[in-house]
């Protein structure tokens, strides 16, 4: 079996971008595969194309060879850009090989350890009351974790605008108010997405009862390690960090001083599947879970309940469709065949590969650049 082309498909499906490849062979198998650095698609089209020359004629299931290959054959190793190619094109290398034996990508993985992944319902908030009812509707049916993500600025003056100190206050109030109206039994959690410093997140953390809140995520940049460990030494909130990093290398000293305590293992930016085990075994070594980054589209969702279902140490799986928002990700225009959540959680993919189909016609119809004949 070779591989005969690499086509690229950056395009909008509901609220959000998505990068979508197929890797095409000579046996009339195709895999599906997803980029996940959002904003930053058509960067990720270029180091695709980079790669289609050597990938070109090459095995499509010699998936650890290839990743090495396109991950060190240059002088320049690695960055978000090119490992967030690699990682959908090692995504769809999976999903071909799964193909070509008749098997779900999880018997790739070491087989599956259960049967269904229980997910986490990301909240977006502007006010209080809009908290409360969502978080109210979300538990009713049966959703027991939710990560807020405050967009009280959305409703500023000046759209977009972000002052963090008025908003820890704003934001505090809010979750004091919500773990009264919903008891101690519901986890949850805030992403402040890295826009605080580390004394305006002690001072967060400080004006609220203890129990309130059960984690944080990413509450500063993530790129100083040593920085964490100092916020770490000063609150006892778990932290919940990854979803940007871009290689095992990255998670690294975040796992291995024990410094965040779930693992936003993101499978379409830090290498796809071959490097999301890897950092899911590191991560097991500490005793820490993986809470997979999960915002884009049934692709990411399918890679990533692969890899949850042949890890040991998961928590959560992220879901940004629930009973109260939806983001349009998983348009069935586009994927007409795709996981389906069964309440707070979806059940292991069964189908050969990832269990995703993507509509390839439709896709073509909306996309105009690059060139078409830089799509294969």
């Amino acid at each position: 079996m070779k591989i005969t082309a690499v086509k690229t498909y950056p395009i909008r499906i509901g609220a959000g971008s998505q990068l979508i490849i197929k890797v095409e062979t000579n046996a009339g198998i195709w895999g599906w595969g997803a980029s996940g650095l959002s904003g930053r698609e058509l960067a990720v089209v270029g180091a695709i194309q980079h790669f289609r020359g050597f990938l070109l004629g090459k095995d499509p299931r010699q998936i650890g060879a290839l990743w090495q290959e396109m991950y060190r054959s240059q002088y320049f190793e690695g960055g978000r850009v090119l490992t967030a190619a690699i990682s959908a094109i090692d995504i769809a290398l999976y999903d071909i090989k799964g193909k070509a034996l008749g098997v779900p990508v999880y018997e790739l993985l070491g087989g599956k350890q259960r049967d269904y992944v229980d997910c986490f319902a990301s909240l977006r908030f502007s006010t209080k009351t809009e908290l409360i009812e969502k978080a109210k509707a979300l538990l009713d049916q049966g959703w027991n974790v939710l990560r807020l993500a405050p967009a009280e600025y959305e409703k500023n003056e000046v759209p977009g605008q972000f002052d963090p100190r008025e908003s820890i206050a704003v934001i505090a109030d809010c979750l004091i108010d919500l773990r009264k109206e919903v008891g101690p039994k519901p986890t949850i959690g805030i992403d402040y997405h890295h826009r605080l410093t580390i004394p305006e997140t002690v001072s967060f953390i400080d004006r609220m009862p203890r129990g309130t809140i059960d984690f944080i995520e990413e509450p500063i940049r993530d790129e100083s390690p040593k920085a964490y460990e100092q916020l770490r030494q000063m609150i006892s909130i778990s932290f919940a960090i990854g979803e940007e990093f871009a290689s095992k290398w990255q998670f690294a000293p975040y796992l291995e001083q024990n410094i965040t305590q779930f693992a936003r293992v993101d499978v379409c930016n830090v290498g796809g599947l071959t490097e999301a085990m890897k950092v899911a075994a590191m991560a097991e070594t500490h005793y820490i879970d993986l809470m997979p980054h999960n915002p884009l589209g049934p692709i990411c969702t399918a890679a990533s309940l692969h890899l949850a279902a042949a890890s040991p140490n998961l928590a959560w799986l992220e879901e940004i469709n629930t009973p109260v928002e939806q983001a349009g990700t998983n348009d069935p225009a586009f994927y007409p065949v795709l996981p389906q959540l069964e309440g707070n959680r979806y059940p292991v993919p069964e189908l050969p590969g990832l269990g995703v189909e993507f509509n390839e016609a439709l896709a073509c119809l909306l996309y105009t650049s690059p060139s078409p004949r830089d799509r294969g």
